[in-house]
């Protein structure tokens, strides 16, 4: 490995500017899933503290750039594979081979004020949440709330099972007939319970997904999705229809 010493004075804070000469070293020296050298060996070679190291190292972790393995260090992330989230695909499973939406469960409850504003009904009306995962590859990238009004799919089952439920509220759904959809997308932070479901720490810096599902010219539903932000990323093509980039394990990777 070559010596790629930082410069005397930067703009920017230390850790910083070892973030991203760590980035070129890693994209000229290192392949995906290849471990660097532990922290004693980076410290030396670019002179710095282990502390800012380490700080550099948790940036690029956060970034996607990274994975840390209990028992193998720290490795180069794979390279993210697209996951649909245009029009019509976020909402049906098996779209994409390897792609798939999980249900979890379905609780039917009284709409709060903020939800009855959002779905345009009367506050204390009947709404069906349906808690999902976006699984890719085995990997849990996603996970989505569903908000559709009871008095909408007056058809409904009585199912006692939450999985089960969850299945019968989106076939219901699916045939009111869905003929439009906006979304939209901002950067959050994931609370507890996302946070659990996604095997990330609370607070973790997420992409949010907020999508609107007409029918009949009225709102039928309200889904907010939460993606992985250390391994997703938006693109957009001429449709405007969105995809999700996520990147492969590294297990998966280096295994091929």
């Amino acid at each position: 490995m070559g010596q790629g010493t930082l410069t005397a004075t930067v703009a920017e804070p230390k850790y910083w500017h070892l973030r991203t000469v760590l980035l070129r070293t890693m994209n000229t020296e290192f392949s995906t899933g290849q471990v660097l050298p532990n922290e004693r060996e980076l410290s030396a070679r670019f002179g710095v503290a282990r502390a800012t190291l380490r700080q550099a190292l948790d940036q690029l972790e956060l970034e996607g750039r990274l994975v840390r393995r209990r028992g193998i260090g720290t490795l180069v992330a794979a390279p993210r594979v697209g996951v649909p989230v245009g029009e019509r695909e976020s909402g049906r499973a098996g779209v994409v081979l390897g792609h798939e939406w999980k249900a979890v469960d379905c609780t039917t409850a009284a709409a709060s004020a903020a939800l009855a504003r959002t779905l345009g009904i009367a506050e204390g009306e009947q709404v069906h949440t349906v808690r999902r995962l976006r699984v890719v590859q085995g990997v849990t990238v996603a996970v989505e709330s569903l908000h559709v009004p009871a008095a909408g799919l007056p058809h409904l089952a009585v199912v006692v099972d939450g999985g089960d439920r969850a299945r019968s509220v989106l076939r219901q759904l699916e045939r009111l007939g869905i003929d439009g959809e906006s979304r939209s997308v901002e950067l959050g932070v994931a609370e507890s319970v996302e946070a659990g479901l996604l095997e990330r720490p609370p607070g973790t810096p997420v992409l949010v997904v907020t999508t609107q599902y007409a029918a009949a010219g009225r709102l039928a539903a309200f889904a907010v999705s939460t993606y992985r932000s250390d391994t997703c990323k938006l693109t957009f093509g001429e449709s405007g229809a969105a995809a999700v980039q996520v990147a492969t394990p590294v297990a998966a990777a280096t295994a091929s």
